[in-house]
């Protein structure tokens, strides 16, 4: 396969379900529709964890998060081990970033060339908070998530058309320059809370017919997940009024950051390049979106593990669809293979162009978390229509997604189910020791626990705040680029 550019876009927290191309009526997405419609899209895309810091530190290394061992919203990526940038580095390929990574920080080498507007965890140290899993703290996010919904402008949403205007900027200054195909990273925050969208985006869905989250009253009958559910107890917050309008702003900003891509996209085609590259859309994870009582992500659920993945380009299947699971680390060797570059036949990733082709991938798609809210790890493996969550405190659990799309139906221990169960486990214990992983998450957020002063310390901090992840440290940076002189 001849080496080409490569362009990947990556959201915040899109649920793949909210898209014109993965079947939903309301929402517009019109450039990721057409982008499906030139490319391929694959249906059952997976993130490595449900949540933002583990998930990227698994995009940029390719490795599972018990193999990195960014286990939290506080233990981020930090330049070890090797991202695809590095590769592409020491293969004296230009490799650009633009926007969010959330990994430690921009002075850590990450493995760009240069990293423009770099949205990175707070203060180094990120969501303190989420540490303290024994036993869980007590944790204000709910009510203050539920407090900012509507219409009207934020600071995420500034930033990202910012972005926007610096990857345009960055593809009209370098993308013709040089003989070897570069790697161009774009990140942006939404469709990610606050769910506040602006106001021309809101209106095209505040009186949609949206309709209220799929099993808002389920009550969870798991041991562990009743105690995710009283941390994070959204729906003391969430009453009828504040579901509508919060949806609405979701759908809203789903439909902002759609147009941010096909500003991408038109200035491809503008400048000629379309042709010579290659174009990866995918989510770092979902949005419950008030599905069964939960909002934002931490669940196994299709809609906070599941994201969108669609691939358009040269020697990309056109208007094909796949439906074998798939995995945020299979973008690793994905991008380095699109370069003309070998990956690292160690890594559990599978270059997605075979896939697209019809090829299998080697092992089944997992997924775990060890974040906060959660009083132990627990692990999701996707195989065939199966999905099995093994929890490390708690009985497993099992949803037959082809009967079951909503899965309201635990066969964890239905007795005609053990068969599959035990194939399941045995095929997650060949990848690797859930309850090892479990313990060596815990024995390093121990070891950072203390080295931030211990529990009360951090409960005293500020960081102990939910908050947003600000962006003080690269305002100037965002004044050039909108003035149209920040990339150069």
């Amino acid at each position: 396969m001849q080496p080409r550019n490569t362009l990947i876009i990556m959201s915040d927290e899109h649920n793949r379900r909210i898209a014109g191309c993965y079947g939903d009526s309301i929402v517009q997405t019109p450039h990721l529709d057409g982008l499906a419609a030139r490319g391929t899209r694959f249906t059952q895309a997976y993130t490595a964890s449900p949540i933002c810091v583990s998930a990227r530190a698994s995009f940029a290394t390719g490795q599972w998060v018990h193999q990195h061992r960014c286990w939290s919203s506080a233990e981020a990526y930090a330049g070890r081990p090797e991202s695809w940038g590095h590769v592409l580095q020491r293969a004296n390929r230009p490799v650009v970033s633009i926007g969010k990574l959330h990994y430690r920080s921009r002075h850590d080498d990450n493995g760009f060339d240069r990293e423009i507007l770099p949205l990175h965890i707070v203060g180094e140290r990120g969501w303190t908070l989420g540490l303290l899993r024994d036993p869980l703290p007590p944790y204000p996010g709910a009510a203050e998530l539920a407090a900012d919904i509507g219409a009207g402008d934020s600071k995420y949403s500034h930033y990202d058309r910012n972005v926007c205007a610096a990857a345009q900027q960055w593809l009209e200054s370098c993308g013709r320059d040089g003989d070897k195909p570069w790697t161009l990273f774009v990140s942006f925050v939404s469709p990610h809370y606050p769910l506040r969208a602006p106001q021309e985006y809101f209106d095209r869905y505040i009186d949609a017919d949206i309709g209220e989250p799929e099993l808002w009253d389920f009550e969870p009958q798991h041991p562990a997940l009743k105690k995710m559910y009283a941390f994070y107890d959204y729906r003391e917050h969430f009453g009828t009024e504040q579901r509508r309008i919060a949806r609405a702003a979701y759908y809203g900003l789903v439909n902002f950051l759609d147009d941010r891509v096909g500003a991408l996209l038109a200035t491809l085609d503008e400048l000629g390049l379309a042709g010579d590259t290659r174009v990866i859309y995918t989510s770092d994870h979902g949005e419950m979106l008030g599905e069964q009582g939960m909002w934002t992500k931490m669940l196994m659920h299709e809609s906070s593990a599941g994201v969108p993945l669609i691939m358009a380009g040269p020697d990309i299947p056109r208007g094909a669809v796949v439906d074998a699971p798939v995995s945020l680390v299979d973008i690793h060797p994905t991008i380095l293979e699109s370069a003309g570059l070998a990956s690292d036949a160690r890594l559990p990733g599978d270059a997605l162009f075979a896939i697209a082709n019809g090829a299998e991938r080697r092992s089944p798609v997992i997924s775990e978390f060890h974040d906060g809210g959660s009083p132990c790890g627990y692990f999701m493996l996707r195989l065939a229509h199966w999905k099995y969550i093994y929890w490390c405190d708690g009985p497993a659990q099992l949803f037959d997604l082809r009967a079951d799309p909503l899965e309201a139906d635990d066969l964890g221990s239905d007795p005609a189910h053990t068969a599959i169960r035990a194939h399941c486990e045995a095929a997650l214990r060949e990848i690797c020791d859930p309850d090892a992983a479990n313990r060596q998450a815990f024995a390093d957020q121990a070891a950072r626990i203390a080295r931030y002063g211990g529990r009360e310390s951090i409960l005293g901090a500020a960081g102990g705040d939910f908050g947003f992840t600000p962006l003080d440290d690269i305002e100037a940076e965002l004044r050039a680029i909108a003035a149209g002189r920040g990339v150069v």
